[in-house]
């Protein structure tokens, strides 16, 4: 039994949620660069007056799980300093950032003289300056090569612009009209949360929605509780791989240990690798994001997105490690290991609730980064590409082609937006045909993207991986396809490159990403024969791999039964 009538309760829910859906669709009209606009690099939430998030907008869930920790560092720089017309923002990843280039806008929500709640933003800005054009290469060694840091300060105090931190940033970034530009969306956004929640207090009265917030909290900690009560006691381990940082290609571990404890789970990542001298480390806000991302997953979808969630939930790393990296570890790619965080605790809880979680998808998505200077004018132009690719088979179900992954909803960048505004070509776009790892339900295909140079010279930042590693299937499914980086570079034929790239491009030279497919779920042999020919039909399998991987011989575009039966039973018999 709540306080507040049950009417009221779901009125009020569904208002908060309404609010940062509706901040959500401000970002995407009012921003300026393509990442923001376009690809949806951002994220939009509210929170009460302690920082406890009481809904996200549905956009990159990856960024909201950190709310909490970039709050904690708010309230230590500013707890005793907050005013009506405040807006403080920061980046820096030791004092409560994730990552230079995604840049944190908080704008505290006053009613008279009660401070009742924030207006959050995040954005990922298309360039912070630093070594490289766009601020977020892999080969980066130290957090001081990846551009300007900025802790929690005040953009606005009281009101009035500091012309001072605006001057500092508009000097340090390559794209500064841009940068200003989405700093302004994130403050529209802001400005419409605040007046959309006081709209509502105004309505029902400040001590009904007061009541309301404690209450709305309490039932997302409920209803995760209740699911978790019902899940088997006991300690489920799983280690996942990155495949290098860049400069060392061994495989770098990720474990996590889910303990099950009643109503309660602990997160412990001990035993995953050491921080690496690339820029894949990650901090540990993040990996609590991304560890909260993977559970909320497998919840049910009644479940608010508040902070009552991460009530029922301990997440922990050895200092000193990739997921919590001493300073100053250069961490600018470390969306990387928030993906595989939260394939690796997924893979752990699929020993818990095994048909509510779906095979490895692409592993997150893939950044293209091209970014140089018009050789006339000298104008800087900063492309991110930010691939996304395919999903893991579900239990009952394919995995889709050519989705964002969970942790994301982003969008591939559509490219009439980029051949208009880059010097830049797009000579191939498609799916990649036998990507999805084979099963009973097939992996989703990954996508190809191929790229030309059109600008005299350029620098070439590629960030992918599960090239060594594919993405794992599950009960007996098999993996996804690898991704690849290939290069044809002055006029040559293509050569296979790193996972991991930073490195020169001139004009003509084209880059081809071929992403992963996500892994199978259970047997091949089980999947139905027709499905086959209806991939086959439709150019997502070849024939060699329908015979091969499901063990389907397709001729003429029919299924030659007698053959197919006879080789699905050698499949299925027992190794002598």
């Amino acid at each position: 039994m709540t306080a507040t009538d049950p009417i009221t309760f779901a009125v009020l829910k569904s208002a908060v949620e309404s609010i940062v859906d509706d901040m959500a669709y401000t970002v995407m009209r009012t921003a300026r660069s393509p990442i923001v606009r376009d690809v949806l690099d951002y994220s939009t939430t509210m929170c009460d007056a302690k920082g406890r998030i009481l809904a996200q907008a549905k956009t990159v869930a990856l960024h909201l799980g950190a709310v909490p920790d970039a709050m904690d560092a708010l309230m230590r720089h500013y707890g005793d300093d907050l005013n009506p017309g405040d807006v403080i923002i920061f980046n820096d990843p030791y004092d409560g950032g994730m990552h230079l280039p995604d840049i944190f806008m908080f704008k505290p929500i006053f009613r008279s003289d009660e401070h009742i709640g924030f207006s959050v933003v995040i954005c990922h800005h298309c360039d912070v300056g630093g070594r490289v054009p766009g601020s977020n290469a892999s080969d980066s060694t130290e957090i001081f090569q990846e551009g300007l840091r900025i802790p929690p300060l005040k953009l606005y105090s009281k009101g009035k612009p500091d012309k001072t931190l605006f001057d500092i940033i508009s000097k340090n970034v390559r794209l500064p009209d841009l940068v200003l530009g989405d700093l302004e969306a994130q403050l529209a956004t802001c400005a419409l949360g605040e007046r959309e929640l006081l709209r509502i207090i105004d309505k029902y009265g400040p001590e009904t929605f007061h009541t309301f917030l404690k209450e709305f909290l309490d039932y997302g900690e409920r209803l995760t509780r209740n699911a978790i009560t019902q899940w088997t006691d006991g300690s489920y381990s799983f280690t996942d791989y990155i495949d290098g940082d860049g400069f060392d290609e061994s495989p770098i571990p990720i474990k996590v240990t889910i303990t099950v404890a009643g109503s309660q789970l602990d997160v412990d990542f001990s035993g995953s690798a050491p921080q690496v001298k690339g820029a894949i480390n990650s901090t540990l806000s993040f990996v609590k994001s991304a560890t909260y991302l993977a559970i909320r997953c497998v919840l049910d979808a009644e479940v608010p997105n508040n902070a009552g969630v991460y009530r029922c939930i301990d997440v922990s790393a050895p200092m000193g490690t990739l997921l919590n990296p001493h300073f100053p570890a250069a961490v600018a790619a470390r969306a990387l290991t928030g993906y595989r965080v939260a394939d690796t605790v997924l893979g752990a809880l699929a020993q818990i609730v095994p048909d509510r979680v779906v095979a490895a998808g692409e592993g997150g998505n893939s950044v293209v980064c091209i970014g140089g200077y018009d050789k006339v004018t000298r104008d800087p132009f900063i492309m991110v590409d930010m691939i996304n690719g395919a999903l893991g088979a579900r239990a009952t179900k394919d995995g889709i082609d050519a989705i964002t992954n969970p942790s994301q909803n982003m969008s591939n960048m559509p490219v009439e937006i980029m051949e208009s505004t880059y010097p830049i070509r797009i000579s191939e776009y498609a799916l990649r045909p036998d990507s999805g790892g084979a099963g009973a339900t097939r992996g989703g295909l990954g996508v190809v993207r191929q790229y030309e140079l059109l600008a005299e010279e350029a620098v070439l930042q590629l960030r992918a991986d599960r090239y060594a590693n594919p993405p794992y299937g599950l009960f007996g499914g098999a993996t996804g396809a690898s991704s690849r980086n290939l290069l044809a570079h002055n006029g040559g034929e293509f050569e296979l490159l790193h996972s991991k790239v930073t490195r020169e491009i001139i004009r003509g030279d084209i880059v081809r990403h071929e992403q992963a497919g996500g892994g199978g779920y259970g047997n091949a042999a089980e999947r139905p024969a027709t499905a086959v020919l209806e991939d086959v039909l439709d150019g997502k399998l070849t024939l060699g791999y329908a015979r091969e991987r499901f063990g389907v011989i397709v001729e003429d575009g029919v299924i030659n039964e007698a053959e197919t039966a006879r080789l699905r039973a050698d499949m299925q018999a027992p190794a002598p």
